[in-house]
């Protein structure tokens, strides 16, 4: 059996926030969502000190890379398309 790790990095800049609490609670529920949508994991992984940028680490588990692939771009995607933030940046590998 094959098994496949999909990994992801995404920048993120949160031009709302005001205050790490800010930050906090808006990236709660973006990573609550993409573990629910998606089946990832997510966390912040970067810029915990700064309350309008944020690194967000994805990792997807498949026994597909095409699949992995698939499931990173939709992640990338919806966070694209969220208000609350503007992504800045992203890369994504299969191991």
């Amino acid at each position: 059996m094959t098994m496949v790790i999909g990994v992801g990095t995404a920048t993120l800049r949160l031009a709302g926030a005001r205050s790490l609490k800010d930050k906090r609670r808006v990236l709660k529920s973006i990573l609550a969502r993409l573990h629910n949508r998606f089946n990832v994991a997510a966390a912040e992984v970067g810029y915990q000190d700064s309350h309008q940028k944020a690194e967000v680490g994805i990792a997807c588990v498949s026994t597909s890379g095409s699949h992995a692939s698939q499931v990173l771009a939709a992640v990338m995607g919806f966070l694209e398309a969220e208000d609350a933030i503007e992504l800045m940046a992203y890369h994504t590998e299969l191991l």
